[in-house]
């Protein structure tokens, strides 16, 4: 598995990437004139970004043979993002996993030197497409390929990480929606449980009842009743 973002300059005369074909590498969609911001900078000039069936590949516009990839494997999380508060502009938000092996070496402040970014230290990265009405399908085109790429080394896909952003509204998660009982929680309580709760309390109650009955009858047999 290959984690972290990493320089991308594998590209055609026309501008498009070259892809790993003969491993079975497609593109699910093409969206044109959107910046990239990586970490805590600004954003690098538009460019276009390539989802395809193993990568997130983004390549300028401006620079020619210049780009980033990063293939979903490494890519915990994908959001849509439309809160001016957490970020100016309406994008979709990745957090990047990486080979650093602590937050210290991953902090921001460590991933630029000299200038220049340090890609192996870049946790988030943001898409900044210039039609924001286009961010819901270019996370839906996320979501797909994401579905595609399950981390290897993930023991459930309960939770997969995908939220849905839209500062306020309703979350559109991709994973479980289950929700898992305890025995430690007190019989009772009433929240967002409370029917199983109650069916769980119900039965304790049989339960104790049932031993009540053992044992009036016992104390009868004892009596000669």
């Amino acid at each position: 598995m290959v984690l972290g973002l990493h320089p991308f300059a594998d590209i055609a005369a026309d501008g498009t990437p070259r892809l790993d074909v003969a491993n079975g590498e497609e593109i699910v969609r093409v969206q044109r004139a959107s910046a990239l911001a990586l970490g805590g900078r600004a954003p690098e000039p538009p460019g276009t970004v390539f989802i395809t069936t193993r990568r997130v590949i983004w390549v300028s516009d401006t620079e020619r043979n210049k780009g980033y990839a990063v293939d979903f494997v490494a890519v915990s999380l994908h959001a849509v993002s439309r809160d001016p508060e957490a970020y100016p502009s309406p994008c979709i938000y990745t957090q990047i996993e990486t080979e650093v092996g602590s937050d210290e070496e991953s902090d921001e402040s460590d991933s630029e030197a000299n200038g220049a970014v340090d890609l192996s230290k870049v946790t988030e990265m943001r898409i900044i497409p210039s039609d924001p009405d286009q961010l819901d399908e270019l996370f839906e085109a996320f979501s797909h390929s994401a579905e595609l790429n399950p981390d290897p080394n993930a023991e459930s896909d309960e939770e997969n990480g995908w939220v849905h952003d839209d500062g306020g509204d309703d979350d559109m998660c991709d994973g479980s929606d289950a929700e898992e009982f305890s025995d430690d929680t007190p019989i009772g309580q009433i929240d967002e449980h409370g029917i199983t709760r109650s069916v769980v309390e119900l039965e304790i109650n049989d339960q104790r009842f049932g031993d009540a009955e053992e044992a009036e009858g016992e104390r009868s047999h004892r009596n000669g009743r």
